[in-house]
């Protein structure tokens, strides 16, 4: 466990001097802070709408499945470019652990996104009578934090697989935006078997349950299951590396 929180305090610290960091996270707080203000003045020139905090969540998992992978590709896939992927190698780190650290870092950096965004709550609460959905505001942020963790997951995991960045990056986003949103095209053109496709999509699980205030024990194994196959196979991809 030491290991992990040494590699993923490294990995967390690498964010902060990163230019690419820098302009997504400004980037994606530019674009959902512009549209939670356009809710407001929509909100008071419209008597009766309401915003609520599943409304800007829902924009914010989709900004994430676009920038994520561009804070990951460069994890694994930079360390085996540059060579110095052969040092941890070996260095006394087994190769989860140089996984997990990295996944735990990135996904700490993408936390801290997360918790800038509790200002929009905290401004709602003023300007929504009587109140927030306090139950639905914290399942919303359950589903964002947990469909982060697996999207970080999964490109962590592609970039132990490539030693491309630009490879890394197309690779996760094609595989998100599968999850996201294809996969989930055969449940409404098959017949029979449909439901399997819908429970694989990413959606199902997010904009359909937890970020509508809806709590099930389905939905946290489906994400867990995306984090656990994310790190699978980037431990995998770091094992055959070593012994090639």
């Amino acid at each position: 466990m030491r290991n992990i929180w040494t590699i993923a305090r490294r990995e967390y610290d690498q964010y902060f001097i990163s230019p690419i960091a820098y302009v997504v996270a400004v980037a994606l707080l530019f674009i959902l802070g512009g549209y939670f203000a356009f809710l407001l003045v929509y909100a008071n020139q419209n008597f009766g709408f309401v915003p609520d905090v599943n409304v800007i969540n829902d924009l914010f998992a989709f900004l994430l499945l676009l920038s994520i992978p561009a804070l990951t590709m460069r994890v694994l896939a930079d360390e085996t470019r540059t060579g110095t992927i052969e040092l941890l190698l070996t260095a006394p780190v087994r190769d989860f652990e140089l996984v997990a650290g990295k996944w735990l870092g990135s996904f700490l950096f993408v936390l801290t996104l997360i918790l800038v965004t509790a200002i929009y709550p905290l401004i709602l609460r003023s300007q929504v009578t009587p109140g927030l959905d306090w139950k639905l505001m914290l399942s919303s942020y359950l589903g964002l934090i947990l469909l982060s963790a697996a999207f970080v997951a999964i490109g962590v995991g592609l970039s132990a697989v490539f030693s491309n960045q630009v490879t890394a990056f197309i690779t996760t986003i094609a595989v998100l935006i599968t999850l996201w949103w294809l996969i989930g095209i055969p449940a409404n053109v098959l017949p029979t078997g449909g439901e399997f496709f819908r429970y694989m999509q990413l959606n199902t699980h997010f904009a359909n349950a937890l970020n509508a205030g809806s709590l099930e024990l389905s939905n946290l194994v489906y994400f867990f299951s995306l984090i656990a196959i994310g790190l699978f196979t980037g431990t995998v991809a770091i094992e055959v590396r070593r012994w090639k």
